[in-house]
């Protein structure tokens, strides 16, 4: 069968529903994906598609899906099926139907409701990606413990592996050793997070609903899903005001942001190249300069 067909036979299955499928064409904004709106029936479904070496990715991503959805505040689409063939894999899902306007103040109150459903450890019950990076989600009981290993050390090791400078490396192992500083008197909760959360992964529908979609779920200090939201820009100050009435942030927050947005950038590198590099080791040395 083609590709279309297999994944009209997946909706089929896991809906129960008999319909023909019509193909809308593709939808731009992915680096990592292609994307595709299609009708089945009459319902509308949004299509993700990569080579069938994604399964596991697309897998990943439903089951976050299906985490995040534990948050009634926020808009988010519901996984429908996970399939691949001998050459792509499909991610199926509820078409939001995105193009609204909406309140920032309900975005911001919503991420903050989000952020209070927690659990006792940090991590996740699965790795997903991050990008098309690795995202390593193993439990730990201690944040730090987690965030030195799952999340900088492992896009340290990675970087060095794809050729980063030596300033980077050894100014990066120093970091390791001594960001724990940062964190005088700073134990988070194990918030749930939507763990890529930038301005392009949020909309709202026509309805003005404010949606999040496209995650890196996992378990942890909320303060790494605010700083995403400053490291491209475009929530506005009434998303943050609004957030900061419902949840004020911690001391010290402003200081490590810069440190949970390096596991972006350090990403960035790790997937593109080019200058990321050096905007990973400019921000290595502001917060080593915090340190002395």
């Amino acid at each position: 069968m083609s590709l279309w067909e297999n994944i009209q036979a997946d909706i089929e299955s896991a809906t129960g529903v008999t319909a023909g499928l019509d193909q809308h064409g593709s939808v731009g904004g992915g680096c990592i994906n292609q994307a595709a709106r299609i009708r089945y029936g009459d319902t509308s479904y949004f299509v993700k598609l990569n080579s069938a070496s994604g399964h596991d990715m697309f897998a990943a991503e439903a089951q976050g899906l299906g985490e995040l959805s534990r948050c009634k505040a926020l808009k988010i689409p519901a996984p429908v099926c996970v399939g691949s063939d001998n050459q792509s894999a499909w991610l199926v899902m509820e078409d939001l139907a995105l193009g609204g306007h909406g309140s920032a103040v309900a975005l911001g109150e919503g991420l903050a409701s989000m952020h209070r459903i927690t659990r006792d450890r940090y991590g996740w019950d699965i790795d997903n990606t991050i990008g098309s990076t690795l995202q390593e989600n193993a439990w730990a009981d201690n944040w730090i413990d987690f965030w030195r290993e799952r999340r900088l050390g492992f896009q340290l090791e990675l970087a060095g592996r794809h050729g980063a400078g030596s300033g980077l490396m050894s100014k990066g192992e120093l970091l390791l050793e001594d960001f724990p500083a940062l964190f005088d008197g700073h134990i988070p909760e194990a918030s749930l997070l939507h763990g890529d959360l930038w301005s392009g992964n949020q909309a709202y529908t026509v309805t003005g609903e404010p949606a999040i979609y496209d995650p890196a779920v996992y378990y942890g200090d909320r303060e790494a899903d605010i700083a995403m939201t400053e490291l491209f820009g475009g929530f506005g100050r009434d998303f943050y005001n609004a957030y900061n009435n419902a949840w004020p942030m911690d001391t010290g927050y402003a200081v490590r942001k810069t440190l949970y947005n390096l596991y972006h950038i350090l990403n960035h590198y790790n997937m593109f190249g080019g200058g990321y590099g050096s905007q990973a080791q400019r921000m290595i040395e502001s917060l080593l300069s915090e340190l002395r």
